[in-house]
């Protein structure tokens, strides 16, 4: 259908007219072009969060090892675009029939790989039905990214970078679209997108993905960081905790706020449509907000009593750990619900990341104790909190009675399929990644050798240290000041700053 163009006139107003009745005939394509275009900028926020994981893990790891980490968060999205086009989306949401009847496999997608078929070129749908269909696959994909992504921030600095390319590779083109498919295709088993065939009569809600993306990620994560071992000098001989040096806590709370702000795609156009939804979309943003703040301030507030000080690092994790927490149940939930998981959320971290320490697990950015545990505690709070109006809103109204939080008048069933996703999601991702990251041990190695490490992967790998600082490290590792000074180290260099 075609508009004509209008222009100044007598005969404007009957031109602009006669559009909007062809406007209004093609009702159904415009709101599917509007909600196409919603999803579309849902993508591009949340692959603008790739830049805040990339000032966040820069800002974290020493200045030796900043151009490795960069490479390998503008890698995260080019391997994770193949990988989701060649297999990642056919796996994760391609058919399955157990959407039918309940007999088909529940695990893997039968269709939709390398963009094919009726699913996306089919001749029987109009461009604007494929047009939200190839907006969806984007908009995926920068879910499968980020998953990625929050692997890397735990094991770098010490791992090597085939062993990267394995992780990165398998985790977007199967780990992950497993999960996705278990839990959020029509034909998951345990999806809350289906009619009957329900887990626990209910179905796993993961609004956003504190489970799916997170929890998997987080696992990944963690597993990794155990195999690969910590960095040299992390730990003392008798277990002691030793910290090491940190570009810059600028780049890390810029990293945060970018992160906070990518946020609203992620959670808030998760719903995939705004035509009709834009109260759900609000409360869904207002929740985030509510918690990732309430976390932020909860877990400065306790390593305030815990270490003595107000640490930058408890209220920048703090509030991402608010924000993981709250994406799974943020459809589902009240603002008062959001307020007391996005406070107990910031304690989980405090508490998780000691933990880790105790175990002599170096996990550089805290990534398991924000994305693990508190995506674990998400999953768990959708089944206390899930409020009645709201889960009817965000899924089906004909379910609510049954399928709300505890807190709220239910009798469990719901809290029972969070329960039974957060076991399948620990044991799904812990087995491939062990098998993952073995396979790598006996082939291209783990990690770096001791020297590499020394010197730096920047100087070894990548033409060359950039240096930020003026001044040399002290003896007793303390950096003196001095102003701004870029230079390029080349290999052989001085494994020193210039002075």
């Amino acid at each position: 259908m075609s508009y004509e163009t209008c222009y100044t006139g007598d005969d404007l107003a009957d031109c602009l007219n006669g559009n909007l009745i062809k406007a209004l005939e093609r009702e159904e394509e415009l709101i599917l072009d509007i909600n196409t275009l919603f999803v579309l900028i849902g993508a591009c926020l949340v692959f603008f969060m790739q830049i805040g994981f990339a000032f966040l893990e820069v800002g974290s790891v020493q200045m030796k090892n900043q151009k490795n980490i960069l490479i390998k968060n503008v890698f995260d999205a080019s391997l994770g675009a193949i990988a989701w086009y060649v297999i990642g989306y056919g796996i994760a949401y391609g058919y399955d029939d157990y959407v039918v009847d309940g007999t088909g496999n529940g695990f893997i997608g039968t269709n939709g790989y390398f963009l094919a078929g009726d699913s996306f070129r089919g001749d029987g749908e109009s461009e604007s039905q494929l047009g939200y269909k190839w907006a969806n696959w984007l908009y995926q994909w920068a879910f499968a990214a980020t998953c990625a992504t929050i692997v890397s921030g735990a094991v770098m600095e010490r791992i090597s970078f085939s062993c990267y390319l394995i992780y990165a590779v398998c985790l977007t083109g199967f780990i992950y679209p497993v999960m996705v498919h278990m839990t959020w295709s029509e034909g998951g088993w345990m999806s809350a997108f289906r009619e009957d065939h329900l887990l626990s009569k209910c179905g796993v809600v993961d609004f956003a993905g504190s489970g799916v993306v997170h929890m998997t990620g987080g696992v990944a994560a963690l597993v990794g960081a155990s195999m690969v071992g910590p960095r040299t000098g992390r730990f003392g001989p008798n277990g002691e905790v030793r910290s090491l040096p940190q570009l810059s806590w600028v780049y890390q709370t810029i990293g945060t706020l970018a992160l906070w702000f990518g946020w609203y795609g992620f959670n808030g156009m998760s719903s995939l449509y705004i035509i009709g939804n834009g109260y759900a979309t609000a409360k869904v943003m207002i929740n985030s907000t509510i918690s990732g703040a309430m976390a932020g301030i909860c877990s400065t507030m306790l390593a305030r009593v815990l270490e003595g000080y107000v640490d930058p690092a408890a209220a920048n994790n703090g509030i991402l750990s608010g924000f993981v927490a709250i994406t799974g149940p943020s459809g589902v939930v009240q603002p008062e619900g959001a307020i007391v998981i996005g406070c107990i959320a910031g304690i989980i971290y405090q508490l998780a990341s000691k933990l880790l320490l105790k175990l002599r697990i170096d996990d550089v950015v805290n990534a398991a104790p924000v994305h693990l545990f508190c995506g674990a505690w998400g999953m768990l709070a959708t089944g206390l909190f899930a409020e009645e109006s709201n889960y009817g809103r965000a899924y089906y109204p004909e379910r609510q009675g049954v399928c709300c939080g505890v807190f709220y008048g239910c009798e469990g069933n719901q809290l029972a399929a969070q329960v039974v996703f957060i076991l399948v999601n620990m044991a799904w991702t812990s087995v491939t990644c062990f098998v993952m990251f073995t396979v790598a041990r006996f082939t291209v190695g783990l990690r770096v050798s001791k020297d590499i490490e020394e010197i730096g992967m920047d100087s070894s790998k990548h033409g060359g240290m950039v240096d930020y600082v003026l001044e040399a490290k002290g003896a007793d590792g303390s950096m003196s000041g001095g102003s701004a000074d870029f230079q390029t180290r080349e290999e052989g260099d001085s494994v020193l700053p210039k002075v």
